[in-house]
């Protein structure tokens, strides 16, 4: 099995001014100088965690879904992120799967933020996503989600845990041991990708995006409150040597979701 090349950007997100947010990531991933098989961007990347879910939304061939098409054709790579979605009446935040040849699958927030009011502005989503890249599965969740580690306990047997988030710095150090608990629970990889900067609503984010080894361990960071594009390689075999090393997995109580 192939390693994986990954791109974290993490960066601040122009409150709810989309033009302006796909011209500064533009500008940030045309400095990707090395193939990279996926591009990972912050949780609603185009807008900001905004409330303002009627205003703020595109349709599955809106403005940044397209741009999201495009930027995957140009660089010959996946990329991912949340975005504002409508769809059949109905708001969504929505991770977005794109392929370099212009297919896509997404992802709908399960687990909507109770302390912003999330829940009364978007729909949750009821269905994991898994997706395969160079033979390893991907399971892609956003922000909030991190809380609930059953949601996302590895019954797919999935290699990497993928959180796309705006986490608010008060939090920075619960991010990080979620983070750390999920990857050593599931026997995974984990990263995290955060925004940084400050928003409309007066919430910090500090950034502190990172990747977990299956371990725990912390194998790559960006600085809080860095802009930075981070190139991370992350390897099947050693996730495959510590699964059989140490394979607690077939330990794992059963167990069923009910949505």
């Amino acid at each position: 099995m192939k390693d994986l090349h990954i791109a974290l950007i993490q960066t601040d997100i122009l409150w709810e001014i989309i033009e302006g947010n796909l011209q500064n990531f533009s500008e940030l991933l045309s400095h990707i100088n090395q193939p990279v098989d996926l591009i990972v961007l912050p949780e609603m990347f185009s807008t900001g965690f905004s409330m303002h879910s009627k205003d703020m939304a595109e349709n599955i061939d809106g403005k940044a879904v397209n741009w999201m098409k495009d930027m995957a054709e140009q660089k010959n790579s996946c990329i991912t992120g949340s975005l504002i979605i409508e769809e059949e009446g109905k708001y969504f935040n929505r991770l977005i799967w794109v392929t370099p040849e212009g297919t896509f699958s997404h992802y709908d927030k399960r687990h909507l933020f109770r302390l912003s009011g999330e829940q009364d502005h978007f729909s949750a989503g009821n269905k994991k996503l898994i997706v395969e890249l160079k033979g390893w599965k991907i399971c892609p969740q956003i922000c909030y989600d991190l809380r609930f580690p059953v949601w996302v306990r590895n019954k797919e047997n999935y290699d990497l845990l993928l959180y796309v988030a705006n986490w608010p710095t008060p939090r920075k150090k619960v991010w990080q041991i979620l983070l750390q608990a999920r990857a050593i629970e599931n026997i995974s990889f984990v990263i995290g990708v955060n925004r940084i900067g400050k928003d409309e609503n007066g919430y910090e984010y500090s950034g502190n995006s990172m990747v977990i080894d299956p371990k725990g361990e912390i194998i790559s960071e960006i600085p809080e409150g860095e802009e930075r594009v981070e190139i991370v390689k992350l390897s099947y075999n050693e996730l495959q040597q510590f699964r059989e090393k140490f394979p607690a997995w077939l330990d794992a109580d059963d167990f069923e979701v009910k949505i």
